[in-house]
């Protein structure tokens, strides 16, 4: 028999309310008194799931019900809730939060979908009585979500809080489970696109301790796992097919503190097309490993512009394997990378060279959110019939670009290389600014490992 879990969304009214920190501080918690805790990131972040993972020591998915119809999503839970006492999800932005009137995509959507309940986190400065108003409006915007607790954050005194706990508890008809004092030694540093990576931050270990002590100590663990509720656990069928045995293709995949944005489900669904994964580091590396083809995700290489430009040997290797035919896909950073050069405040670097464009960064997002690109071209090795559905966030944009260059894709949504075309294609690279879920578009994987079969 498939043993129940307990499933539980931590939300909040508002952004940058404290979800990453409950969320972290109760994983880490619980996983130190012996559960077994599996988190899923809503929507299309990398770093927050890194995060999740040191955290529990269990892989964070992502679930997106923008990309995702229902039916994958509930799959994409139910099938790696497995073996877990406890699958939590973390939404973003607000619980209602989303893209139209009726938040078919809001964080509350995807709760009543998975059927479980949310843990409200709240920021409670400058309000005393008055943030049971805030709680009872999430409750009554849509009455069929389940707004099962709440725990204050960033509360300034005991008086304050318990002011807040008796107006919550009388007016909103739910427990307070926990307030967690204002203090400047919880958090983790944010930079320009997000948090700081597990990779950067050398103090991954000690920052998980202090958020699961900080946690412990101001929150009612018992409490909060008597507000889950039951889940039944599915098989995983969101891929078609076993993992093949017989591995077809080797492909390296750039993964250091420049390259690390990768969806765990893209690269499960390489290997379940018969890829074998090599890891190569960008930066330290001296040589390319023995493959028949490269996967350069997103990143920061605009952080580690010198190292890279240092790094002369796996340019040079990179830019004579792609003249040679080397196939390879690139996202963002990886696009970025594989350019004559990037320059950020005023300090140019080179880059590998091969895509005869170069990379300017700006103060201000160029494109940020969800994207929707049509293919245009039906060269190369990537042909998707329909909408292909990802998401975008970079600072830089595409200058000096070479008029032979041809693109794969019409940017219906989003922003893209030039706000109209995404996809630059030269050789048998596809390089683009979006990032893209192999769960979403399952054409892709299988696209590539034959394109790399047929190169090999």
């Amino acid at each position: 028999m498939i043993k129940k879990s307990k499933g539980l969304m931590i939300s909040a009214p508002k952004k940058s309310s404290g979800k990453t920190t409950l969320t972290l501080g109760l994983t880490a918690a619980l996983t130190e008194l012996g559960k077994k805790v599996r988190v899923f990131k809503k929507g299309p972040d990398y770093i927050d799931p890194m995060w999740h993972k040191a955290a529990s020591g269990h892989t964070c998915f992502n679930i997106d019900p923008f990309w995702m119809d229902s039916d994958l999503c509930r799959r994409s839970y139910l099938s790696r809730c497995s073996g877990m006492d406890l699958c939590l999800v973390e939404g973003n932005h607000g619980l209602h939060d989303g893209l139209d009137l009726q938040g078919l995509n809001s964080g509350g959507f995807l709760a009543k979908l998975l059927g479980i309940p949310v843990l409200l986190v709240v920021d409670s400065a400058g309000m005393n009585r008055g943030v049971a108003a805030i709680v009872l409006g999430q409750q009554l915007l849509d009455r069929d979500v389940i707004i099962s607790g709440v725990v204050l954050n960033n509360v300034a005194t005991t008086r304050q809080a318990d002011k807040q706990v008796a107006a919550i508890e009388h007016y909103c008809g739910i427990p307070v489970v926990g307030t967690i004092p204002r203090t400047d030694k919880v958090g983790i540093k944010e930079r320009h696109l997000g948090l700081v990576t597990v990779h950067e931050n050398p103090y991954v270990k000690e920052t998980i301790e202090i958020l699961a002590k900080t946690i412990s100590d101001t929150c009612d663990l018992d409490k909060i796992l008597t507000i889950t509720h039951d889940i039944l656990p599915q098989e995983d069928t969101i891929y078609v097919g076993k993992p093949k045995t017989e591995k077809k293709v080797t492909i390296g995949v750039a993964y250091d503190k420049s390259f690390c944005f990768y969806y765990p489900d893209n690269l499960q669904a390489l290997q379940n097309e018969g890829a074998e994964l090599v890891f190569f580091d960008t930066l330290n590396d001296t040589q390319l490993p023995e493959v028949d083809g490269i996967y350069i995700g997103g990143g920061f290489p605009e952080s580690f512009l010198q190292e890279l430009e240092q790094n002369k040997t796996i340019r040079a290797e990179l830019a004579t394997g792609i003249e040679q035919g080397l196939p390879v896909f690139a996202e963002c950073g990886g696009l970025m990378y594989l350019t004559r050069s990037i320059e950020r405040n005023g300090i140019k670097k080179e880059m590998v060279g091969a895509i005869p464009a170069d990379v300017l960064f700006q103060k201000k997002p160029v494109g940020k959110g969800y994207t929707e690109l049509e293919v245009c071209n039906k060269k190369g090795w990537f042909s998707f019939d329909g909408t292909v559905k990802g998401h975008e966030f970079h600072y830089s944009h595409l200058i000096n670009i070479s008029k032979e260059i041809e693109f794969k894709f019409k940017v219906t949504r989003g922003t893209g290389v030039n706000g109209t075309h995404d996809g630059i294609m030269h050789k048998n690279v596809l390089a683009s600014y979006t990032h893209i879920h192999a769960s979403v578009v399952q054409t892709w994987a299988k696209s590539f490992v034959q394109s790399v079969q047929a190169y090999k």
